[in-house]
């Protein structure tokens, strides 16, 4: 049987399923007995922190299939898999209704603050609590812009819309009106001028590093939330904490993050009006499980069955 390594978690029946057909092995990238592993390895199963560079395939002449069980490529040396005649599979939609569930909920815990009781009150605290949690606006008096309008945005679209909220995005296509629900197509400065909540979907090709900048930045309104569950490298972590910091009012929620794990260096730390959470967007045991089958199209490459 082709042996096929595993980097990093999977689903434990996907796992199991796996390798009832192929001989499969879990061993982290880091570890001591990869390079052993990867000089005879057919597949290599991914997710999330196990980059495949030129250097990696070099060491394993025998691959065939590198398939990640998730969405974003970023981390495969593309190229470098076609030239060396490599498939390279992913779960496209695999996690894209957690993710638009993660958005609104990190746009709703910014505008809708509260607080659970753990006892009786009398009634004076009782008024003046609730006095204290009113919110100052509600989501369908906002504007939300979206960069990026593909699976994951146009999502985010369709259900800012159910709930009656204006939508506004900026997209490199010139997207049909199914695909927008109802968003309306805005230039790309006029985009952070226009958003009370701005939330990025953009995908991770090299010329978007860094697309956010700080001349961008310097477009949103003081006191916008900025959503980022796309890929850490989009955004330019220090222009923004320079714009938190000069705009008191505004805030970040971000579940993304370059590098990942970030250390005490990242410019982000510290800053009250900065929300920072461990890459959690995919993290539902439904789009786990939906990622981690992407076994069944590992196993087809390898051993046409699936």
């Amino acid at each position: 049987m082709p042996l096929v390594i595993q980097t990093e978690q999977l689903d434990p029946a996907a796992a199991a399923w796996l390798g009832e057909r192929v001989e499969l092995v879990r061993c982290g990238s880091d570890e001591p007995g990869f390079a052993p592993l990867l000089s005879r390895a057919e597949g290599l199963l991914i997710r999330t922190y196990t980059r495949v560079d030129r250097a990696m395939l070099d060491a394993g002449p025998r691959l065939r299939v590198v398939a990640r069980a998730g969405v974003g490529l970023d981390n495969v040396d593309l190229d470098a898999c076609r030239a060396r005649g490599i498939a390279v599979l992913n779960t496209p939609d695999a996690n894209t209704q957690a993710v638009v569930e993660f958005v609104l909920a990190l746009v709703l815990d910014d505008l809708r603050p509260r607080e659970s009781l753990d006892g009786p009150l009398p009634l004076r605290p009782w008024n003046d609590l609730r006095d204290r949690l009113v919110a100052p606006r509600q989501l369908s008096d906002l504007t939300l812009g979206i960069l990026g309008l593909g699976r994951i945005g146009s999502r985010v679209a369709r259900a800012a819309h159910a709930l009656g909220v204006r939508v506004v995005y900026h997209d490199l296509l010139d997207l049909p009106e199914p695909h927008r629900h109802h968003a309306h197509p805005v230039p790309l400065t006029q985009l952070f001028v226009e958003s009370d909540v701005l939330t990025i979907h953009i995908d991770g090709r090299p010329e978007n590093r860094l697309f956010v900048n700080a001349a961008l930045l310097g477009r949103l309104k003081p006191d916008a939330l900025l959503v980022n569950t796309a890929r850490g490298f989009v955004l330019d972590a220090a222009a923004l904490a320079a714009f938190l910091r000069s705009h008191p009012a505004a805030r970040a929620a971000l579940d993304v993050h370059e590098p990942e794990p970030f250390d005490a260096a990242y410019p982000l730390l510290g800053l009250p009006n900065a929300r920072l959470t461990p890459h959690l967007a995919s993290a539902t045991a439904t789009a786990k499980r939906n990622m981690s089958w992407v076994v069944r199209d590992l196993c087809r490459a390898l051993t046409g069955v699936g």
